[in-house]
């Protein structure tokens, strides 16, 4: 899996690809832009292009094993697979820190104790053998 932090208008994210126990890269991009949305995901890599799809209006026949984050025109939404509609999305409050993925009871708890997401990623590291890698991070335009 993987960790992404959302934190005073940053989201930051390992780059740790893993296949069942064994780590594939520790330099994987996690951020896909598809006409002008951002897409940050955590989950099954083979499932990332149907959810993409989904959110777009293509539904997939069959479940989906990944979820994350979505920056849609300043607003930033948490999607993951739905079995009647293909996706559901729910807008996160500006101001409310975030986690997603194996590792997010660990940037959680860091982000708790003031860390920044890009710090919470970091701390995640230490625990979570499926976050590794580089540390990224983008800086999110948000709607107030």
């Amino acid at each position: 899996m993987t960790t992404i932090a959302y934190k005073d208008g940053v989201i930051a994210y390992d780059s740790r690809q893993t296949r069942g126990g064994a780590i594939v890269s520790d330099d994987s991009p996690k951020c896909q832009v598809v006409d002008g949305v951002s897409f940050f995901l955590s989950g099954a890599v083979c499932d990332e292009k149907a959810l993409i799809a989904a959110y777009f209006g293509t539904p997939s026949a069959v479940p989906v094993e990944c979820s994350g984050y979505v920056v849609d025109g300043g607003k930033l939404l948490m999607v993951g697979h739905d079995d009647k509609t293909g996706i559901w999305r729910q807008e996160l409050a500006p101001s409310n820190p975030d986690a997603i993925g194996s590792g997010s009871a660990y940037a959680l708890a860091a982000m708790d104790m003031g860390a920044s997401a890009e710090d919470a990623v970091r701390a995640a590291m230490k625990r979570d053998i499926y976050t590794g890698g580089k540390v990224r991070s983008v800086r999110v335009a948000r709607d107030q």
